[in-house]
């Protein structure tokens, strides 16, 4: 099982750990800083031993990275691990803007669906199942957003079931979500935000959300 310090210190860009296996351009690692894609948030992209990580995946409880062909990585090698910061922070705060407002729309519209999400360093997006349209519900939803924004609250990271490794966040007062993806520690590093809704199909609604 690869250890996800990821989930400890999402703020670490820099880790020394060991080569836990390699099969080919495929290797794990021990100790891990390097998220991989999951719940719509994109992998980060970084450095293992100073080979670029082409591909990061889940497999159970551990993380398979692809390596450049040309490695000559063993296991029990110590190596260091490094990701792009400015990836990983946008991407960090991307992913708590899209949550807040996933809640907004879901404290709006009761019986409202999502079909699908995707936080990438430019933007994210959420889909949902709804014959309607969200527009004019729009502007309320992000002005809430803001609010608790501007609030700077705390946000709680922690183990619903640390044996399953099923996380979650929670902001106290407003929601306690399950979620294993990086978290920010207060809603006031989202900064500001822009939503725009897009009609993606009959009866989808599409909500693309910005930060600066």
């Amino acid at each position: 099982m690869t250890n996800k310090i990821f989930w400890e210190d999402p703020y670490l860009t820099r880790l020394e750990t060991r080569i836990a296996s390699v099969d080919g351009a495929d290797v794990t690692v021990e100790e891990t800083i390097f998220y991989a894609l999951s719940g719509g948030q994109e992998s980060d992209h970084g450095t293992i031993g100073g080979m670029r990580v082409l591909q990061a995946r889940k497999e159970g409880k551990d993380i398979v990275y692809t390596l450049e062909a040309n490695h000559d990585l063993r296991p029990g090698d110590v190596i260091c691990i490094e990701i792009d910061w400015e990836r990983r922070y946008k991407l960090m705060r991307l992913h708590l803007a899209a949550e807040l407002v996933l809640e907004l729309v879901y404290q709006n519209f009761a019986s409202i669906e999502k079909v699908g999400a995707h936080i990438a360093q430019d933007k994210a997006r959420i889909d949902f199942e709804w014959q309607g349209s969200i527009a004019q519900t729009l502007p309320s939803v992000k002005e809430k957003a803001l609010a608790i924004v501007k609030a700077d609250k705390e946000i709680i990271s922690a183990f619903s079931n640390k044996q399953n490794q099923w996380r979650y966040w929670e902001i106290e007062g407003f929601a306690r979500v399950p979620c294993g993806g990086t978290h920010l520690k207060k809603t006031g590093e989202i900064g500001d935000m822009k939503l725009k809704r897009k009609n993606p199909g009959k009866g989808k609604e599409r909500i693309e959300i910005y930060v600066n």
